[in-house]
């Protein structure tokens, strides 16, 4: 019953994002191509707080945002381009999105609210377009049958997130053994097309497995003024159509358990194929199925740096070391002087001191 219960709650979150990634027919172009985002080895520079203030100094990528089934120029997001930021520490990746926006926000419908996805290629067959592209239908795809198309999604809609709090995983739906995020929707999906899409851990009988959500992130708009922390009961937190710049911001460790290829598996110095999506309530609508933005229509290379190539990055000097070998130093200097002046001190009063004769001692000593 449990399980039951877990599958049709996991139908039921995915449904919208599944049908917003319907594709059909032949692949679409567009101009530009592909693109790259740099990662560079910064360790313990970002906080994933939705504040972007320590993304300063990391270098952006920007691409337009097109309607993902037709992508014209013309009919690109009207709010300008997408900004894709990405550093990593050795042990996890980071990343920062930054779209400009007015502030849209309507709590528990999430359609009335922007979203966020990132898709990373998985399996060596896995494209682009149609997100993993197996030409199976629900009821015949299974793992073996689409086997190296698989893709890994993470998808954050937040119409129930409260902005600056963090969502993805959590200690009740990883010890359900899947990818969900019943507080944030803030999920971790893999697929092999739009119509074979699932929350890890659920998914065709074969193909179940203990798994769960790696990754962590949170959003924030640039028009809200409390940074002490919102509540539920703070919502809408801002005034509605309010001029400013969405962020989202998410971490997952570069390696992670999985074992059913359903985790992309991230390798320093070793490129790996990622893509943006964005979904945005224009003039105050609800998004429609296929009203989602790419920020390319294939896949853009995402560049994990080894650290000998972040040149920039130097430990900073041990200044108390230096003080206390300096302390150190001049203690052993003071010590060897005062040896030398005691050793000296007693030489010389050997040298004045009379010898007196072991006879006439013992002399002295009968005559008392």
């Amino acid at each position: 019953m449990m399980r039951l219960l877990v599958i049709l709650f996991a139908a039921a979150a995915l449904a919208v994002a599944t049908t917003a990634h319907e594709h059909h027919g032949e692949a679409p172009t567009c101009a530009g191509g592909s693109g790259h985002v740099l990662a560079e080895f910064r360790p313990g520079e970002v906080t994933v707080d939705g504040h972007s203030d320590d993304w300063d100094s990391v270098e952006a990528s920007e691409f337009a945002l097109l309607p993902a089934l037709d992508p014209d120029e013309d009919k690109a997001y009207s709010g300008g381009k997408v900004a894709v930021k990405a550093v990593h520490d050795g042990v996890n990746v980071f990343f920062l999105l930054q779209v400009d926006g007015a502030y849209a926000y309507t709590k528990g419908e999430s359609n009335k609210c922007p979203s966020v996805a990132l898709m990373f290629q998985v399996g060596e067959k896995a494209t682009f377009y149609n997100m993993g592209g197996c030409k199976d239908m629900p009821g015949s795809c299974t793992s073996k049958s689409c086997r190296g198309h698989e893709v890994d999604i993470i998808h954050f809609s937040i119409g129930n997130a409260i902005p600056g709090r963090l969502y993805g995983g959590n200690h009740i739906d990883n010890a359900a053994g899947n990818g969900n995020d019943r507080f944030g929707h803030l999920v971790d999906v893999y697929a092999w097309n739009p119509h074979c899409r699932y929350l890890d851990g659920v998914g065709p009988k074969e193909n179940n497995s203990n798994a769960q959500n790696d990754w962590h992130g949170v959003w924030w708009h640039s028009s809200l003024t409390v940074h002490s922390g919102f509540v539920d009961d703070d919502n809408p937190y801002g005034k509605q159509d309010e001029k400013g710049t969405y962020y989202f911001e998410f971490s997952r460790p570069l390696r992670t358990m999985d074992q059913f290829q359903q985790d992309a598996q991230f390798t320093i110095g070793h490129p790996s194929n990622m893509s943006v999506a964005f979904w945005y309530p224009t003039d105050g609508k609800t998004w429609s199925n296929s009203d989602h933005y790419s920020a390319s229509c294939n896949w853009l290379v995402l560049d994990i740096q080894p650290s000998s190539e972040a040149a920039y990055y130097r430990p900073a000097p041990n200044r108390s070391w230096d003080a206390a070998t300096a302390f150190a130093l001049l203690l052993s200097v003071v010590a060897i002087c005062m040896s030398i002046f005691v050793g000296y001190r007693f030489s010389r009063n050997r040298s004045t001191a009379q010898f007196t004769p072991l006879e006439q001692i013992q002399f002295a000593e009968e005559r008392h």
